[in-house]
């Protein structure tokens, strides 16, 4: 079907991980335009189950995306469809029927911009403990954290991919507790020193406060601290492109 229609890049968004990316996938983001070959690659690991997952498209021409029950939906125009309709495959069963991509439904998005003013604030804030989370992916390993200040907050700018979202939590409670458990959290192993942070994301929380601090994490962080302060990363051009839902707070 890419063949087909006739594309050598395709446009990478809602991407989703929950695992380590493999090497050859190093530098996924939102955005990213992916050659042909890669393309394929993404595609057969997500009807495999592999992952990652995440759309593929040329807007209105071409959308590759994996659904909830497993099945990998392709929307392509009206004749790439009937070109290959015809087609049998000996391990692949396809259906043909008229449809489009569901439209993605952000019911209280992020309208802030990771712009020189936001950087500003986050080097204001960072006189006082301060963490940033970029979520660049949806899914456990789709985030990298980082303990800010006035120091490296210039870097951290540098560092954030575009099209990512960006949230601050200054001197949040970073105490283990068993209250915590029932919720989504990220615990982080200590020292917390300045820098990229070692963690953990607990999506849907955990059964007992000994699994985390048994794993090596002695600090936990509720996740629904995280949305006081948030902005979503423009592209080159400045230009903010992404939707992100806001975790909860006020933007920026």
């Amino acid at each position: 079907m890419i063949t087909k229609s006739g594309f050598d890049f395709l446009e990478v968004g809602g991407l989703l991980v929950n695992a380590a990316l493999p090497d050859r996938h190093l530098g996924l983001r939102n955005g990213a335009q992916v050659p042909f070959s890669q393309a394929i690659d993404l595609v057969e690991g997500m009807a495999a189950g592999r992952g990652p997952y995440c759309q593929l498209s040329v807007p209105g021409q071409l959308q590759i995306e994996s659904g909830w029950d497993g099945a990998v939906h392709l929307y392509t125009t009206r004749a790439v469809a009937a070109e290959l309709a015809d087609l049998g495959y000996q391990d692949a069963v396809l259906r043909w029927r008229d449809g489009k991509p569901e439209p993605t439904v952000i019911s209280n998005p992020v309208g802030a911009t990771a712009d020189e003013r936001f950087w500003e604030t986050v080097s204001e804030v960072s006189e006082r403990f301060t963490l940033l989370c970029e979520r660049w992916a949806y899914g456990a390993c789709g985030c990298r954290w980082f303990r800010v200040t006035r120091e490296n907050v210039a870097e951290l700018a540098r560092l954030m991919r575009p099209r990512s979202l960006v949230c601050l939590a200054t001197d949040p409670p970073l105490q283990p507790g068993p209250e915590l458990l029932e919720d989504d959290f990220t615990a982080f192993a200590a020292p917390l020193l300045p820098g990229e942070l070692l963690y953990r994301a607990y999506p849907g929380g955990a059964d007992t406060l000994s699994e985390v601090t048994g794993a090596g994490f002695s600090c936990m962080l509720a996740d629904r601290v995280m949305g006081d302060r948030c902005a979503v990363v423009p592209d080159a051009d400045g230009v903010s492109r992404a939707q992100w839902e806001s975790p909860g707070g006020a933007d920026v």
